[in-house]
């Protein structure tokens, strides 16, 4: 089985290592100085005291890799958007494409039975882009529950947490996400495969929305904001309006929101994604965690006054950072 992580950040750069490590036949899409860094050193991962380093076949041309069987996607959501097209030389008749990213995929409504099946969410694929040069029939959801940063360019910490959920869009067990799941799983990897993969995104989603946001605008870690009276309540009021916004879809949250706020406390002084793009003077990831949450507000009719209202401060917060552009605002929510 071929497979090429398409992002050496600090999802791919953890994953790219255990893979390699395990034996797998793994190569990775990089550039710039992480391509330099992973060429000339290697592809380094720090776990507690311990170093693992792996070399494998990086480059920052797709063609040279060729076809692969899966192709794991590592990049935010907007530079997924960007480079849509150039995934092509890695697509086979059989290529499976793995969402690894946080927020919303842009393929969420494919083959989701109900009035809103095969919509396209315009705040995560704009004009499509991705629907038509991936193909949605072609995408396996991945959730990621591991926090783990990039400390310099081919170097990743990893901070906690193992598990990769795996799911297809229309619910069915199927051998590519099994032997999929097998590959992960030998890799010292936790990789469940869901009948619901969308219940899971969801269950992500619903920190993400809340507490990557709130930590951009204070700069603070996740603890803190998870425990401090005023900020826990605002989060909270926000995973209110996603839930009710996730139920009109159809997804079960099998947790309470206590319990959600209390396990991100949980997790310590770590920063989030947002923060860590902030600081680093990264682009923001700012759409598919809550833009495509307020357009599925929307697009369900229900009424989000706390979630447009910190989304408004930290898109600003990111344009005047020279972090964010506004995605084209979405008329509506477009059928495929």
């Amino acid at each position: 089985m071929k497979i090429c992580i398409y992002g050496a950040g600090a999802i791919g750069g953890y994953l790219g290592v255990q893979l390699a490590r395990s034996g797998a036949d793994v190569s990775m899409v990089a550039r710039g100085r992480t391509l330099e860094a992973i060429r000339a050193n290697g592809l380094k991962l720090l776990i507690g005291d311990e170093e693992r380093t792996a070399r494998q076949r990086v480059s920052d041309r797709p063609a040279d890799l060729g076809p692969q069987d899966y192709v794991i996607v590592a990049l935010k959501s907007h530079q997924a958007w960007e480079t849509a097209e150039q995934f092509k030389p890695l697509l086979g008749p059989d290529t499976a494409v793995v969402t690894a990213q946080n927020g919303v995929p842009w393929w969420y409504f494919y083959k989701l039975e109900g009035s809103w099946k095969n919509r396209q969410i315009d705040s995560v694929d704009a004009g499509g882009r991705q629907w038509r040069a991936i193909g949605p029939e072609r995408a396996i959801g991945c959730v990621v529950f591991p926090a783990t940063e990039a400390i310099s360019p081919g170097v990743i910490k990893h901070v906690y947490g193992d598990k990769f959920t795996l799911g297809e869009p229309d619910g069915t067990l199927s051998p590519r996400c099994n032997r999929l799941s097998g590959i992960l799983i030998s890799a010292g990897l936790q990789a469940p495969v869901r009948d619901n993969i969308r219940d899971d995104i969801w269950k992500k989603l619903w920190g993400n929305l809340c507490f990557n946001l709130i930590s951009a605008l204070t700069q603070a870690t996740l603890d803190v904001v998870a425990t401090d009276p005023d900020t826990r309540a605002l989060a909270r009021a926000m995973m209110l309006e996603a839930k009710e916004i996730g139920e009109k879809l159809g997804v079960e949250f099998r947790i309470d929101i206590e319990k959600r706020i209390d396990g991100a406390a949980e997790v310590g002084a770590h920063k989030t994604s947002m923060l860590q793009d902030l600081l680093a003077g990264r682009a923001m990831e700012i759409d598919a965690l809550v833009t495509a949450v307020q357009e599925l507000g929307r697009l369900t009719g229900t009424a989000t006054p706390c979630l447009d209202a910190v989304l408004a401060l930290v898109k600003l917060r990111g344009m005047t950072a020279g972090l964010y552009s506004a995605a084209p605002a979405p008329a509506a929510t477009r059928a495929a």
